[in-house]
């Protein structure tokens, strides 16, 4: 894998795991391809699936408001999932789901090459930080991986259905933001 044309045609023709069967579209990712921080979901959800696009549902128009109060929004960020497809119901992917793609979302990681990644709930932070990930345990700390920094807030659908975690994501965003400055200063 060495380019985005490459990974793009392997994700479409992707029929890795049981969630191509459902699928309308992939969803591979949005934003800019160099970016310093790039967002990981889960995994598509209704509005995704029929749009191609990650996080343009209600969790999106949340997402980009949260982007906003930070100063980002799509144009500086990648966004992406750890799965390609939508899981049924919006279903959490099962593990094998995610293994199955995994190795797509370290494609985008290779190619974007970001200094920050945040993930967007638990699935994402168990997936790419610890298997035993606890979002409201370890939510808002930094980890160190391969030259690249990663932290875990809450999924934009979470907060809307338990507004109490807000105030927790803006504690994590404000962390997030400040990180992401001192990366940019750095690089400058």
């Amino acid at each position: 894998m060495t380019t985005w044309e490459e990974l793009e045609e392997m994700c479409l023709n992707c029929r890795g795991c049981r969630l191509c069967e459902t699928r309308h579209n992939v969803v591979i990712g949005v934003g800019n391809k160099n970016a310093d921080i790039m967002f990981v979901g889960e995994g598509p959800g209704y509005h995704e699936d029929m749009q191609g696009e990650p996080f343009v549902g209600a969790a999106g128009q949340l997402l980009d408001k949260m982007l906003a109060a930070i100063g980002l929004d799509r144009q500086i960020v990648y966004i992406a999932n750890v799965v390609k497809c939508r899981p049924p119901n919006n279903r959490n992917p099962e593990q094998d789901e995610q293994d199955a793609c995994i190795n797509y979302l370290r494609w985008q990681y290779l190619l974007i090459r970001p200094k920050i990644i945040v993930c967007l709930g638990k699935i994402a932070a168990s997936a790419l930080i610890e298997p035993n990930f606890s979002i409201t345990r370890d939510h808002g700390k930094w980890y160190s991986k391969k030259d690249c920094d990663f932290i875990a807030t809450f999924h934009p659908s979470a907060l809307l259905r338990d507004e109490s975690k807000k105030r927790l994501a803006w504690e994590d965003l404000k962390k997030i933001k400040q990180k992401y400055d001192e990366t940019r200063t750095t690089n400058e």
